[in-house]
Formats: C-alpha cells, sequence, structure tokens
C-alpha cells in the first residue's frame, strides 16, 4: 500500500500570518492571516481529503481500515491524531485543553499535543505552565486584576526544541513560533485570557473561565523544552499514553521502509526532501504522510532530510 498525503485545510485566525507561504512555498487562500493548516484530520467539522484518490480519511477509514490502521481497528473509530501546522505571527490566548476526568464533566476532549519549533524569529518565546509557588487564589485574583502575565512561565525559545503539554497544562504560544503540532484528535480549548484582543471580526472572542479553572493543573511549575538535537541520528522528543513523536535525521541515500513490528506511522518532513521509490514523489519540507500499515514501499534521502516520525498511536 502507498503513503497517504492530504490536502491541507487553511484556518484563518487572528493570530496568524503567511509565513507557511514563505516558509514552504504554499499558496494560501485569500489575504486574511492564516493561523492554522490542518494536514491530516477526521472529524465531523473538517475531513482531510486524500491527494491521489479524492476521499477522505474517514472514507479511507471505512473502506480499508485493516490496511490503513491495522486488523484490530474499529472503523467506526476516527483517526486518533490529528497534524496541524501553526503560524504564531502574534500571540495565542492563555489556553487549557481538559483531562479526561474533567473533559467528560465539560461535555469536552481532552487533548494532549506536542509541539515542535520548526522556525522561530530571533525574540520567540513559550507560555507554559505556572511560575514556581503559584497558587490557584493567586491565579484566580489575577484573573480579576487583568494582571495574568506575572505569574505565567514564559521563556525564550529556537528552532529544534519541542515540548509535550498533556492536558491539564496552561499555555499559550508567543509571537514569532512556526510550529509542528501533533495532538490527539480534539478540538476542545478553553481560554482563560486573550490579553484583551478582538477577533477577526473586531469583537472580543469568548472566554471559558470558570471550564479553564477546572481544567487547569495548578502543581505545573516551570517544564522544560526538549532541546534540539542535531548530532544524533535518532532522538525520542515525545513519549505518552496517546503516542510517540521520534525525530530521525537522514544522510544521503538513506532508506526508510515499513518497521519490523507493523504499525501506522505519521512522517513529517521539517527539513530537506524524502523521494518515493527510487522515481516516485518528492516530499519536501512542510509534507506530512500517513504511512499505512500495509506499507510496503520505502523513502529514499535526497541529500539530508531531517522528519519527525509519529507512532503508537493504536493497538495494532
Amino acid at each position: 500500500m502507498n503513503t497517504i498525503q492530504f490536502k491541507p485545510i487553511y484556518q484563518e485566525r487572528v493570530w496568524g500570518g503567511r509565513w507557511l507561504a514563505g516558509k514552504f512555498g504554499r499558496e494560501l487562500p485569500g489575504a486574511n492571516p492564516v493561523g492554522e493548516s490542518w494536514e491530516m484530520v477526521d472529524r465531523p467539522e473538517a475531513q482531510s481529503v486524500c491527494t491521489r484518490t479524492g476521499k477522505t480519511l474517514r472514507e479511507l477509514l471505512q473502506q480499508h481500515s485493516a490496511e490503513i490502521m491495522g486488523p484490530l481497528y474499529d472503523p467506526a473509530q476516527p483517526f486518533p491524531i490529528l497534524v496541524k501546522w501553526l503560524d504564531c505571527s502574534d500571540r495565542l490566548s492563555l489556553q487549557v485543553h481538559p483531562p479526561a476526568k474533567i473533559a467528560a464533566e465539560l461535555d469536552g476532549e481532552p487533548k494532549t499535543e506536542c509541539w515542535y519549533l520548526a522556525d522561530t524569529t530571533p525574540d520567540a518565546a513559550l507560555i507554559v505552565g505556572l511560575k514556581r509557588g503559584v497558587t490557584r487564589e493567586n491565579f484566580e485574583q489575577a484573573i480579576q486584576d487583568e494582571a495574568l502575565e506575572p505569574l505565567l512561565h514564559r521563556f525564550p525559545v529556537k528552532p529544534g526544541e519541542s515540548i509535550l503539554l498533556e492536558s491539564g497544562r496552561l499555555h499559550a504560544i508567543d509571537a514569532g513560533n512556526l510550529i509542528l503540532e501533533i495532538q490527539q484528535n480534539s478540538d476542545t480549548t478553553y481560554r482563560v485570557y486573550d490579553w484583551g484582543r478582538k477577533g477577526l471580526d473586531g469583537k472580543p472572542r469568548q472566554l471559558h473561565v470558570t471550564q479553564s479553572l477546572k481544567s487547569i493543573d495548578f502543581e505545573d511549575f516551570e517544564p522544560a523544552v526538549t532541546p534540539a538535537s542535531s548530532e544524533e541520528s535518532e532522538s525520542v522528543l515525545a513519549e505518552c499514553p496517546q503516542f510517540r513523536i521520534r525525530q530521525r535525521q537522514f544522510v544521503e541515500g538513506e532508506r526508510f521502509g515499513p518497521p519490523r513490528a507493523r504499525e501506522p506511522m505519521i512522517l513529517s518532513v521539517v527539513e530537506g526532501e524524502l523521494r518515493e521509490g527510487e522515481s516516485g514523489e518528492v516530499y519536501t519540507a512542510g509534507a506530512n504522510l500517513l504511512l499505512p500499515y500495509a506499507w510496503d514501499g520505502e523513502l529514499i534521502c535526497s541529500g539530508c532530510c531531517m522528519a519527525l516520525v509519529t507512532d503508537r498511536f493504536v493497538d495494532v
């Protein structure tokens, strides 16, 4: 079975820009800021469409679930991972995703995600977790006083770094980050603070303070990023119950094929390019591929290439 690539679904966001055009040479719709490109998604409100067949991801799973996901996969279940590119030209809201137990209470979905920093401006930063010693009482008072920022753990970042955000971790992406986000298939986000900003319609965006306060882990102090790795051929960036993400450095002519223990994988090209077989399609930086359980081909590195490989997101 061949690799599967999907057409991107672009989302306008007030904090977005046109970075994807400059970085990856993509043709973006309209002139408004594009904040997200949904690269792989199987949700009622959004369906990835295969570039080769024109079928949606949902149709592919219904018709070929055993070949794509493995013989034990229930085709009625949605694809468990959502892959996005995020153009954070401006700061995002301060937000949280609910842990599983809280999500059920709030009629939402848990979302654990990993951010890989593909590019940054010199002054780029992330906001993740709280400064050591901050209490829930401090936090609630700061919301009322509109003075949250001094309580937040903000730190500079650079390309190649990454961080895992499990459900319940307070976070915001500061301006100047181009991020590959690999996450649970969920779209539940609670905004606790939006820096006084207005949306594209000129109105203040909705906040979810009550839900956020129920979801935030108030013992999550000053988490650290996983540093950039340029020397090892393979390193693990994130490992959690929902998925594993490895960074792979390829040298010219290196071949990447199916693992010995068959399972579906997602391969995200971050730098360089990979070719399908000796004369097949070339996948350049920015491409995200679904490598099915029954994939029997190989990808060959042209020059040097760096990619992320996501696996262990389904029982096989």
